[in-house]
């Protein structure tokens, strides 16, 4: 991921204007835990997180956030839905407990948890929002090539979807 300082120079310079309430989202955060990210750059995405989490329009209802971090498995105990949490300092603070376990990278099996687990209607993501999923790793997975069938399948998904593609079709 870089050098922490540099990188605590440019998350500085990041500024964000206030929580906007005129687009509902359900967001998602996977966060790479693995060993190569290092616990000193896990606590400054844990901290990143915290600090853009703070720009959403969580306490209105509009966003919804859910979370899982992974190395070589997908860490469930930490992982939360997004109905587990209805506001900016629930969030935050689930974010400021998560603890590093490395190693491995498996963001395949990330992507499938969030697929098959995370973006469903018992897990509070709602059908008529946009759905995001933000992927912060500092690289490669162990399984690219079932990474990006993952990714493909989901875009593939959610394009199906959409009315957009139904009118295509």
């Amino acid at each position: 991921m870089g050098n922490t300082s540099d990188n605590m120079q440019y998350a500085d310079k990041i500024h964000c204007i206030g929580p906007t309430t005129d687009c509902s989202a359900d967001v998602i955060f996977v966060v790479d835990e693995s060993g190569s990210v290092k616990k000193k750059n896990f606590e400054l995405m844990k901290t990143f997180l915290s600090q853009l989490v703070g720009r959403l329009d969580i306490d209105s209802g509009n966003t919804r956030v859910g979370l899982v971090t992974y190395s070589n498995n997908v860490d469930t105990a930490e992982a939360f839905n997004l109905n587990a949490h209805s506001s900016v300092a629930s969030v935050q603070s689930a974010i400021s407990s998560l603890t590093y376990s490395p190693p491995g990278t498996r963001t395949d099996r990330a992507l499938n948890y969030v697929r098959t687990v995370m973006l469903t209607s018992e897990a509070g993501d709602r059908h008529n929002v946009f759905n995001v999923v933000v992927v912060l790793t500092d690289g490669k997975s162990s399984k690219s090539h079932k990474t990006k069938v993952g990714t493909l399948y989901t875009m593939w998904k959610l394009m199906k979807e959409t009315s957009l593609f139904q009118k295509l079709s």
